[in-house]
Protein backbone atom coordinates (compact mmCIF):
# COMPACT_ATOMS: atom_id res chain seq x y z
CA UNK A 1 0.00 0.00 0.00
CA UNK A 2 1.35 3.76 -0.92
CA UNK A 3 1.25 5.58 3.16
CA UNK A 4 1.51 9.18 2.94
CA UNK A 5 2.87 11.39 6.14
CA UNK A 6 2.34 15.01 5.45
CA UNK A 7 3.52 17.96 7.39
CA UNK A 8 1.09 19.03 9.50
CA UNK A 9 -0.58 22.74 9.42
CA UNK A 10 -2.44 23.40 12.50
CA UNK A 11 -1.02 26.54 13.89
CA UNK A 12 2.35 25.42 16.20
CA UNK A 13 1.51 21.57 15.72
CA UNK A 14 5.06 20.25 15.23
CA UNK A 15 3.91 16.38 15.82
CA UNK A 16 4.11 13.61 13.02
CA UNK A 17 2.07 10.72 11.97
CA UNK A 18 5.02 8.10 11.94
CA UNK A 19 8.89 8.38 12.88
CA UNK A 20 11.65 6.99 10.99
CA UNK A 21 11.90 3.45 12.90
CA UNK A 22 7.98 3.15 12.15
CA UNK A 23 9.13 3.59 8.06
CA UNK A 24 11.22 1.34 8.25
CA UNK A 25 9.03 -1.32 9.37
CA UNK A 26 6.13 -0.59 6.74
CA UNK A 27 8.99 -0.39 3.83
CA UNK A 28 10.33 -4.02 5.02
CA UNK A 29 6.75 -5.33 4.72
CA UNK A 30 6.59 -3.82 1.27
CA UNK A 31 4.58 -0.82 1.15
CA UNK A 32 5.47 2.94 -0.01
CA UNK A 33 5.68 5.48 2.32
CA UNK A 34 5.70 9.23 1.09
CA UNK A 35 7.03 12.11 3.80
CA UNK A 36 6.10 15.89 2.84
CA UNK A 37 9.10 17.36 2.91
CA UNK A 38 10.11 18.82 6.68
CA UNK A 39 7.38 16.60 8.21
CA UNK A 40 9.81 15.56 11.35
CA UNK A 41 11.89 18.87 11.58
CA UNK A 42 9.59 19.87 14.89
CA UNK A 43 10.65 16.79 16.30
CA UNK A 44 14.39 16.78 15.31
CA UNK A 45 14.48 14.34 12.05
CA UNK A 46 15.42 15.39 8.60
CA UNK A 47 14.40 14.35 5.32
CA UNK A 48 17.81 12.48 5.48
CA UNK A 49 16.69 10.58 8.44
CA UNK A 50 13.27 9.15 6.71
CA UNK A 51 14.95 8.92 2.88
CA UNK A 52 17.50 6.26 5.32
CA UNK A 53 14.52 4.76 6.71
CA UNK A 54 13.10 3.97 2.60
CA UNK A 55 10.67 6.78 2.23
CA UNK A 56 10.04 8.77 -0.96
CA UNK A 57 10.65 12.62 0.50
CA UNK A 58 7.70 14.71 -1.83
CA UNK A 59 7.84 18.13 -1.98
CA UNK A 60 4.52 19.63 -1.27
CA UNK A 61 1.44 17.85 0.85
CA UNK A 62 -0.58 18.10 -2.58
CA UNK A 63 1.85 15.58 -3.62
CA UNK A 64 1.49 13.36 -0.35
CA UNK A 65 -2.36 13.06 -1.01
CA UNK A 66 -2.23 12.70 -4.55
CA UNK A 67 0.34 9.56 -4.31
CA UNK A 68 -0.90 8.09 -1.50
CA UNK A 69 -3.86 5.35 -0.36
CA UNK A 70 -3.79 5.97 3.41
CA UNK A 71 -3.35 9.57 4.47
CA UNK A 72 -1.68 8.90 8.16
CA UNK A 73 -1.43 12.19 10.50
CA UNK A 74 -1.85 13.29 14.01
CA UNK A 75 -4.31 16.38 13.81
CA UNK A 76 -7.25 16.40 12.24
CA UNK A 77 -7.36 17.43 8.50
CA UNK A 78 -7.73 21.28 7.96
CA UNK A 79 -10.21 22.26 5.67
CA UNK A 80 -7.86 22.88 2.53
CA UNK A 81 -6.16 19.00 3.13
CA UNK A 82 -9.86 17.80 3.69
CA UNK A 83 -10.58 18.91 -0.34
CA UNK A 84 -7.45 16.95 -0.86
CA UNK A 85 -9.12 13.23 -0.17
CA UNK A 86 -10.90 10.99 -1.86
CA UNK A 87 -13.30 8.33 -2.35
CA UNK A 88 -10.30 5.95 -2.65
CA UNK A 89 -8.15 6.95 0.09
CA UNK A 90 -8.45 6.01 3.78
CA UNK A 91 -7.57 8.75 6.79
CA UNK A 92 -5.83 7.63 9.56
CA UNK A 93 -5.50 10.43 12.61
CA UNK A 94 -7.81 11.99 15.38
CA UNK A 95 -10.89 13.72 14.23
CA UNK A 96 -12.61 14.87 17.19
CA UNK A 97 -16.07 15.01 14.62
CA UNK A 98 -18.74 16.04 17.54
CA UNK A 99 -17.41 19.40 18.10
CA UNK A 100 -15.91 20.24 14.35
CA UNK A 101 -19.52 20.33 12.14
CA UNK A 102 -17.26 22.07 9.06
CA UNK A 103 -14.55 18.92 8.91
CA UNK A 104 -17.54 16.33 9.28
CA UNK A 105 -19.49 18.24 6.81
CA UNK A 106 -16.28 17.96 4.73
CA UNK A 107 -14.77 14.79 4.78
CA UNK A 108 -18.33 13.29 3.90
CA UNK A 109 -18.19 15.63 1.06
CA UNK A 110 -14.40 13.71 0.08
CA UNK A 111 -16.32 10.25 0.02
CA UNK A 112 -12.64 9.26 1.82
CA UNK A 113 -13.20 6.02 4.89
CA UNK A 114 -12.29 8.04 7.85
CA UNK A 115 -10.70 5.93 10.93
CA UNK A 116 -10.35 8.01 14.20
CA UNK A 117 -7.88 7.36 16.73
CA UNK A 118 -9.72 8.67 19.80
CA UNK A 119 -12.69 5.83 19.40
CA UNK A 120 -10.66 2.62 18.47
CA UNK A 121 -11.10 0.28 21.90
CA UNK A 122 -9.22 -2.02 23.63
CA UNK A 123 -10.61 -5.14 25.34
CA UNK A 124 -11.26 -3.22 28.46
CA UNK A 125 -13.18 -0.61 27.50
CA UNK A 126 -10.24 2.01 27.25
CA UNK A 127 -8.98 3.81 24.07
CA UNK A 128 -5.25 2.88 23.10
CA UNK A 129 -4.43 5.68 20.99
CA UNK A 130 -6.41 8.30 22.72
CA UNK A 131 -4.44 7.57 26.43
CA UNK A 132 -1.12 8.89 25.51
CA UNK A 133 -1.77 11.93 24.84
CA UNK A 134 -4.51 12.18 27.65
CA UNK A 135 -1.20 11.75 29.59
CA UNK A 136 0.60 14.31 27.97
CA UNK A 137 -2.16 16.66 28.12
CA UNK A 138 -3.00 15.88 31.62
CA UNK A 139 0.32 16.53 32.51
CA UNK A 140 0.81 19.71 30.79
CA UNK A 141 -2.53 21.03 32.39
CA UNK A 142 -0.98 21.20 36.02
CA UNK A 143 2.21 22.62 34.64
CA UNK A 144 0.79 25.43 32.23
CA UNK A 145 -2.31 26.19 35.04
CA UNK A 146 1.15 26.41 37.79
CA UNK A 147 2.34 28.94 35.06
CA UNK A 148 -0.99 30.78 34.19
CA UNK A 149 -1.31 31.35 38.16
CA UNK A 150 1.50 33.83 37.91
CA UNK A 151 1.01 37.41 38.33
CA UNK A 152 2.65 38.41 34.83
CA UNK A 153 0.17 35.93 33.31
CA UNK A 154 -2.84 37.21 34.52
CA UNK A 155 -3.28 34.93 37.41
CA UNK A 156 -3.84 35.43 41.47
CA UNK A 157 -0.11 35.28 41.85
CA UNK A 158 -0.11 32.31 43.33
CA UNK A 159 2.79 29.20 44.05
CA UNK A 160 0.94 26.16 43.10
CA UNK A 161 2.28 24.64 46.09
CA UNK A 162 2.26 27.20 48.54
CA UNK A 163 5.42 27.74 51.22
CA UNK A 164 6.43 27.02 54.66
CA UNK A 165 3.34 29.06 56.41
CA UNK A 166 1.68 29.36 53.10
CA UNK A 167 -1.37 27.52 52.16
CA UNK A 168 -1.07 25.87 48.46
CA UNK A 169 -3.66 26.72 45.80
CA UNK A 170 -6.96 24.71 45.79
CA UNK A 171 -6.95 22.83 42.31
CA UNK A 172 -10.08 21.17 41.25
CA UNK A 173 -10.04 18.42 38.58
CA UNK A 174 -13.17 17.50 37.16
CA UNK A 175 -12.53 13.45 35.60
CA UNK A 176 -10.42 11.22 37.52
CA UNK A 177 -9.85 9.28 33.87
CA UNK A 178 -6.42 9.11 32.13
CA UNK A 179 -6.13 13.03 31.69
CA UNK A 180 -7.28 13.64 35.32
CA UNK A 181 -5.26 10.88 36.95
CA UNK A 182 -2.13 12.48 35.32
CA UNK A 183 -3.23 15.95 35.99
CA UNK A 184 -3.03 14.75 39.68
CA UNK A 185 -0.28 13.03 39.51
CA UNK A 186 1.81 16.39 38.45
CA UNK A 187 -0.70 18.66 40.81
CA UNK A 188 0.35 16.74 43.50
CA UNK A 189 3.52 16.32 43.16
CA UNK A 190 3.91 20.38 43.40
CA UNK A 191 2.56 19.78 46.90
CA UNK A 192 -1.04 21.51 45.65
CA UNK A 193 -4.53 21.09 47.72
CA UNK A 194 -5.92 18.84 45.09
CA UNK A 195 -9.39 17.41 44.80
CA UNK A 196 -10.47 15.06 41.70
CA UNK A 197 -13.83 15.11 40.96
CA UNK A 198 -15.93 11.61 39.06
CA UNK A 199 -19.13 10.50 38.86
CA UNK A 200 -17.38 7.18 39.04
CA UNK A 201 -17.56 5.56 43.20
CA UNK A 202 -15.76 2.81 42.15
CA UNK A 203 -13.25 5.27 40.21
CA UNK A 204 -13.10 7.67 43.45
CA UNK A 205 -12.04 4.54 45.06
CA UNK A 206 -9.04 3.95 42.96
CA UNK A 207 -7.66 7.33 43.48
CA UNK A 208 -7.95 7.41 47.03
CA UNK A 209 -5.72 3.97 47.31
CA UNK A 210 -3.36 5.42 44.81
CA UNK A 211 -2.73 8.48 46.00
CA UNK A 212 -3.62 8.15 49.77
CA UNK A 213 -4.60 11.43 52.00
CA UNK A 214 -2.53 13.44 49.04
CA UNK A 215 -5.35 13.77 47.13
CA UNK A 216 -8.85 14.36 47.59
CA UNK A 217 -12.25 12.86 45.91
CA UNK A 218 -15.52 14.37 45.38
CA UNK A 219 -18.60 12.36 43.94
CA UNK A 220 -19.89 14.81 40.83
CA UNK A 221 -23.23 16.47 41.89
CA UNK A 222 -24.44 19.52 40.24
CA UNK A 223 -23.82 21.60 44.20
CA UNK A 224 -20.34 20.04 44.91
CA UNK A 225 -19.40 20.81 41.37
CA UNK A 226 -20.27 24.50 42.23
CA UNK A 227 -19.25 24.89 45.66
CA UNK A 228 -15.45 23.70 44.27
CA UNK A 229 -15.16 24.89 41.14
CA UNK A 230 -15.77 28.62 42.66
CA UNK A 231 -13.52 28.27 45.18
CA UNK A 232 -10.75 26.96 43.70
CA UNK A 233 -7.38 28.78 41.95
CA UNK A 234 -7.38 26.36 39.38
CA UNK A 235 -10.05 23.95 37.85
CA UNK A 236 -8.70 21.58 35.39
CA UNK A 237 -11.33 19.91 32.99
CA UNK A 238 -10.65 16.25 32.17
CA UNK A 239 -13.93 15.01 30.96
CA UNK A 240 -14.54 12.35 28.07
CA UNK A 241 -17.71 10.83 26.69
CA UNK A 242 -15.93 8.90 23.61
CA UNK A 243 -16.33 9.87 20.38
CA UNK A 244 -19.18 12.62 21.56
CA UNK A 245 -19.23 16.43 23.06
CA UNK A 246 -18.17 16.96 26.23
CA UNK A 247 -20.72 18.07 28.94
CA UNK A 248 -20.57 21.73 30.27
CA UNK A 249 -19.98 21.17 33.70
CA UNK A 250 -19.27 24.74 34.25
CA UNK A 251 -21.37 27.44 33.65
CA UNK A 252 -21.26 30.93 32.92
CA UNK A 253 -22.42 31.76 36.00
CA UNK A 254 -19.75 29.69 37.90
CA UNK A 255 -17.25 31.43 36.36
CA UNK A 256 -18.87 35.05 36.96
CA UNK A 257 -18.29 34.00 40.84
CA UNK A 258 -14.38 32.17 41.01
CA UNK A 259 -11.99 34.86 42.10
CA UNK A 260 -10.55 37.23 39.58
CA UNK A 261 -7.56 35.92 38.28
CA UNK A 262 -7.92 32.07 39.20
CA UNK A 263 -7.20 29.75 35.64
CA UNK A 264 -9.81 27.23 34.02
CA UNK A 265 -7.02 24.60 31.77
CA UNK A 266 -9.75 22.46 29.21
CA UNK A 267 -8.42 19.52 28.47
CA UNK A 268 -11.88 18.58 26.75
CA UNK A 269 -11.84 21.47 24.36
CA UNK A 270 -11.07 18.91 21.27
CA UNK A 271 -14.52 17.28 22.10
CA UNK A 272 -15.89 21.08 22.36
CA UNK A 273 -14.91 22.06 26.14
CA UNK A 274 -16.61 21.62 29.19
CA UNK A 275 -16.70 25.38 30.48
CA UNK A 276 -19.50 26.92 29.22
CA UNK A 277 -17.47 30.09 28.58
CA UNK A 278 -14.38 27.46 26.77
CA UNK A 279 -13.80 28.28 22.94
CA UNK A 280 -10.49 26.59 21.21
CA UNK A 281 -7.14 28.58 21.31
CA UNK A 282 -3.73 28.04 19.75
CA UNK A 283 -0.21 27.74 21.10
CA UNK A 284 0.25 30.77 19.45
CA UNK A 285 -2.12 32.69 21.82
CA UNK A 286 -3.25 30.27 24.30
CA UNK A 287 -5.26 32.14 26.75
CA UNK A 288 -8.06 34.55 27.18
CA UNK A 289 -10.17 35.83 29.90
CA UNK A 290 -13.60 35.97 31.03
CA UNK A 291 -15.05 37.98 33.67
CA UNK A 292 -11.52 37.93 35.16
CA UNK A 293 -10.71 34.34 35.16
CA UNK A 294 -7.83 33.39 32.54
CA UNK A 295 -8.82 30.59 29.82
CA UNK A 296 -6.57 28.00 28.71
CA UNK A 297 -8.02 25.92 26.12
CA UNK A 298 -5.50 25.08 23.33
CA UNK A 299 -6.97 22.41 21.24
CA UNK A 300 -3.63 20.15 20.71
CA UNK A 301 -2.17 20.27 23.71
CA UNK A 302 0.21 17.67 23.46
CA UNK A 303 1.48 19.45 20.48
CA UNK A 304 3.46 21.72 22.83
CA UNK A 305 5.90 19.02 23.71
CA UNK A 306 6.02 17.17 20.25
CA UNK A 307 8.49 15.03 20.10
CA UNK A 308 7.52 13.33 23.43
CA UNK A 309 4.04 13.23 22.07
CA UNK A 310 4.84 11.61 18.77
CA UNK A 311 6.76 8.90 19.84
CA UNK A 312 3.65 8.26 22.50
CA UNK A 313 1.31 8.45 19.77
CA UNK A 314 3.53 6.38 16.85
CA UNK A 315 3.97 3.66 19.40
CA UNK A 316 0.39 2.60 19.64
CA UNK A 317 -0.51 3.82 16.45
CA UNK A 318 2.13 1.65 14.25
CA UNK A 319 0.33 -1.78 14.80
CA UNK A 320 -2.84 -0.22 13.62
CA UNK A 321 -1.24 1.45 10.44
CA UNK A 322 0.40 -2.02 9.39
CA UNK A 323 -3.01 -3.90 9.71
CA UNK A 324 -4.93 -1.49 7.21
CA UNK A 325 -1.81 -1.51 4.93
CA UNK A 326 -1.45 -5.41 4.89
CA UNK A 327 -4.94 -6.15 4.90
CA UNK A 328 -7.15 -3.12 3.64
CA UNK A 329 -9.54 -1.22 5.98
CA UNK A 330 -12.62 -3.30 5.31
CA UNK A 331 -10.43 -6.88 6.51
CA UNK A 332 -8.64 -5.23 9.16
CA UNK A 333 -11.87 -3.55 10.73
CA UNK A 334 -13.58 -7.56 10.28
CA UNK A 335 -10.30 -8.90 11.69
CA UNK A 336 -10.12 -6.77 14.95
CA UNK A 337 -13.26 -5.00 16.12
CA UNK A 338 -11.59 -2.31 18.27
CA UNK A 339 -10.20 -0.49 15.02
CA UNK A 340 -13.92 -1.00 13.51
CA UNK A 341 -14.80 0.95 16.71
CA UNK A 342 -12.49 4.01 15.13
CA UNK A 343 -14.73 4.06 11.99
CA UNK A 344 -16.41 7.73 11.59
CA UNK A 345 -16.72 8.27 8.26
CA UNK A 346 -17.68 6.12 5.38
CA UNK A 347 -19.03 6.65 1.64
CA UNK A 348 -19.90 9.69 2.60
CA UNK A 349 -21.88 9.55 5.68
CA UNK A 350 -21.11 9.99 9.56
CA UNK A 351 -20.85 5.88 11.07
CA UNK A 352 -19.99 6.09 14.48
CA UNK A 353 -22.58 6.03 17.09
CA UNK A 354 -21.59 8.85 19.15
CA UNK A 355 -21.84 11.28 15.56
CA UNK A 356 -25.49 10.10 15.23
Amino acid sequence: MRIGVPKEIKVHEYRVGIVPSGVSELVAAGHEVFVEIGAGGGIGFSDADYASAGARIAATGEEVFAASDLIVKVKEPQLIECARLRPDQVLFTYLHLAADPAQAAALCESGVTAIAYETVTADDGSLPLLTPMSEVAGRMSAQVGAENLQKASGGLGILLGGVSGVAPAKVVILGGGVAGTNAAEIAVGMKADVTVVDRSAKRLRELSSQFGNQLKTAHASADTIDRLVVGADLVIGAVLIPGAAAPKLVTREMVKRMKPGSVLVDISIDQGGCFETSRPTSHAEPTFVVDGVVHYCVSNMPGGVPRTSTFALTNVTLPFVKAIADLGWEKACVEDGHLAGGLNVQSGQLVHDALL
